[in-house]
C-alpha cells in the first residue's frame, strides 16, 4: 500500500505522478470538485475548529474552492508549476507554494488541517507522514479524498472496464484504511454521494486527464478514448445532451497525536 514500489512499478508511478502539467488547463476544466459534506466530515476530526488549512498536492484547486467556500484560509502546495498557475488564476486569494508532501515549505505547527484531494497515492508516505505531522498543530486533522465513478449506478462500471489501460493500478482508496504512522491516530473512512454534470464530449475530455492514459502509448490512448466516445454515443443515458455522472467521494481522516 506504500507508494514506494520497486523497479518498473516505481518508474511508472513516477511518470504518472508527473504527467499532469501538460494537461493542466484540461484538468482544471474537466475534473470534478468535492462535496461540502465530505470536506466537513474530514475537517470535523480536528480537536479545534480549523482556520488555517493546507491543500497538499493541490493541483488546479479542485479541493481549494470547497475549502474557501467554508470560510477557511488556504495555503496550496503543489509540485507542478503549470497546475499551480491554473489554481492561482481561479483562486487569487490563496497562498500558492511550489513544494511536495515530502518537503512542505511551511513552518512547524503552522496549520490546523491538511487536506489532500486525489493526490495521496502519489506521496512517498515514509517521508510524507513526518512532514505532514511537522506542519500540523497537535490535534490537527489530516484528510485524504478521492472521487470515483459510482459503479453501482449501472453504466459507469462497464465504461470504466472499457477504459482501463496497461498503466491502470488499484487506488489506495479501495482499501479499508490507509497505512498507519505513529504520529497519527488510526484512520476513519466514510463515503459520500456526489455527481458532476457531463456530456459525452466532456466526459471523454475528463478521462483524457487520467494519469494512466496520459502515460499510455499513443496508440493505446487514442484507442481507449475512441472506444469511450463510441460507448457514450450508444448508451441511452449518455448519448445526447447533458447528464449527471454519478460519483462516490471517499474520505479518510485522522488526527495528529
Amino acid at each position: 500500500m506504500n507508494s514506494s514500489t520497486p523497479g518498473i512499478e516505481a518508474e511508472l508511478h513516477a511518470r504518472r505522478a508527473a504527467s499532469f502539467g501538460a494537461k493542466a488547463a484540461a484538468y482544471a476544466a474537466h475534473r470534478p470538485d468535492y462535496p461540502e459534506k465530505a470536506l466537513a466530515w474530514g475537517l470535523a476530526a480536528a480537536s479545534d475548529s480549523p482556520k488555517q488549512v493546507l491543500d497538499l498536492g493541490a493541483g488546479t484547486g479542485k479541493l481549494t474552492g470547497g475549502l474557501l467556500a467554508l470560510g477557511l484560509a488556504v495555503t496550496a502546495v503543489e509540485p507542478d508549476a503549470q497546475m499551480l498557475e491554473e489554481l492561482t488564476k481561479a483562486y487569487p486569494a490563496v497562498t500558492p507554494l511550489i513544494g511536495t508532501a515530502e518537503k512542505i515549505p511551511l513552518p512547524d505547527e503552522s496549520v490546523d488541517a491538511v487536506l489532500v484531494g486525489q493526490a495521496f497515492h502519489w506521496f512517498d508516505l515514509d517521508r510524507a507522514y513526518p512532514e505532514i505531522a511537522r506542519v500540523l498543530k497537535p490535534g490537527g486533522v489530516l484528510a485524504a479524498l478521492w472521487n470515483h465513478d459510482d459503479e453501482s449506478a449501472g453504466w459507469p462500471a462497464e465504461f470504466n472496464k472499457l477504459i482501463k489501460s496497461t498503466a491502470s493500478r488499484r487506488w489506495l482508496s479501495d482499501y479499508e484504511s490507509l497505512p498507519e504512522h505513529e504520529a497519527f491516530e488510526p484512520f476513519e473512512k466514510a463515503t459520500f454521494g456526489h455527481k458532476q454534470p457531463r456530456t459525452a464530449e466532456s466526459l471523454v475530455e475528463t478521462i483524457a486527464t487520467h494519469s494512466h492514459l496520459l502515460v499510455a502509448p499513443e496508440a493505446e490512448r487514442a484507442a481507449k478514448l475512441r472506444a469511450a466516445r463510441e460507448f457514450l454515443d450508444r448508451n441511452p443515458e449518455t448519448a445526447s445532451g447533458e447528464f449527471d455522472l454519478p460519483l462516490t467521494t471517499t474520505v479518510f481522516r485522522t488526527r495528529r497525536r
